[in-house]
């Protein structure tokens, strides 16, 4: 099985190419793999990755996320007290 995650990351304005250019180089080889499994989307104010990983690989690419993210905290805005600086959602994969 697959799981899916879309993730939502509010750069502060001023780092946002910054953020943008550094969650880039976090994803590139998945980005270009066959069949790419990040992809990422931009808003006016918002980042947001999309990830296809496998069902028994994702805790351990999670783990790795969140060390990543932690070394990017100061670029990014909080959404509030509990979600802080994601807006997270996973589930399964249904069509792919």
């Amino acid at each position: 099985m697959k799981k899916l995650s879309i993730i939502r990351f509010k750069p502060k304005p001023e780092c946002f190419d910054e953020f943008l250019a550094s969650m880039k180089a976090y994803a590139k080889d998945r980005a270009i793999s066959n069949p790419p499994t990040h992809l990422l989307m931009t808003t006016k104010d918002e980042v947001i990755g999309v990830v296809i990983r496998d069902d028994d690989a994702i805790s351990e690419s999670m783990k790795t996320g969140v060390n990543w993210l932690d070394q990017q905290r100061h670029l990014l805005q909080e959404y509030n007290e509990v979600d802080r600086h994601t807006m997270p959602v996973t589930g399964d994969l249904v069509e792919y």
